[in-house]
C-alpha cells in the first residue's frame, strides 16, 4: 500500500507512467518518437516484495525491438531485482532502466522503422513523380501591377491591410 501511494505521488503528471491496476504498472523509457524507446510492465505477485515482481516487455509498443535485446534488458533488470529482493523496488527498476537506456539499446538498429517505410516506397516507380511538376500560378500584367501596388518593396502587405473599422 505504501509503495503504491509513493509511486502515485512520484509519477503524478508523468506521461511515461501508467497504472494498469493497483498491482500492475507500465513505464515508457525514452520519448514517444524515439526509435530506441521501450516499455516496461511490472506486476506484483501476492507475496511481493519478498518474491520478485513479474517484468514483461510484451507490449505492442516494443514490437520494433528484437527479441534478443528484450531478453538482455529483462536479464539486466532481473539482476537488479535480485539485489533489491525484500524491499519496494518498482521505482528503483524504472529509474535503473532510465539511467541505462543507452546501454540496453546499444545493439538495437535505429533504422527498423524507416526500413519498413523504404520497402513500401521502393514498390512505387519514381518516373511518374518526376514528370509531375508543380505549376506556378500565372498572373497577367495587370494582376502583377495591382499586386505590386498593394505591397511594399519586400513583397509584404502594408500594416493594417486586414483591419476592420468599428462603426458605432
Amino acid at each position: 500500500q505504501m509503495e503504491l501511494e509513493a509511486l502515485r505521488s512520484i509519477y503524478e503528471g508523468d506521461l511515461c507512467f501508467r497504472e494498469l491496476s493497483p498491482v500492475s504498472f507500465q513505464y515508457r523509457i525514452g520519448e514517444s518518437g524515439d526509435p530506441k524507446a521501450f516499455l516496461i510492465e511490472v506486476s506484483w505477485p501476492e507475496t511481493y516484495p519478498q518474491t520478485a515482481p513479474v517484468i514483461s516487455m510484451d507490449a505492442f509498443f516494443n514490437n520494433t525491438i528484437s527479441s534478443a535485446i528484450k531478453q538482455s534488458i529483462l536479464d539486466k533488470l532481473m539482476v537488479e531485482v535480485e539485489a533489491n529482493l525484500g524491499t519496494a523496488m518498482t521505482y528503483t527498476l524504472f529509474e535503473y532502466a532510465k539511467d541505462n537506456k543507452e546501454l540496453f539499446m546499444e545493439n538495437q538498429p535505429v533504422n527498423t522503422v524507416t526500413s519498413v517505410s523504404n520497402s513500401i516506397a521502393i514498390g512505387t516507380p519514381d518516373v511518374p513523380a518526376s514528370k509531375k511538376k508543380d505549376k506556378k500560378e500565372q498572373l497577367s500584367k495587370t494582376q502583377k501591377r495591382k499586386l505590386a501596388d498593394k505591397t511594399d518593396n519586400k513583397g509584404e502587405l502594408p500594416r493594417g491591410w486586414n483591419w476592420v473599422d468599428v462603426i458605432k
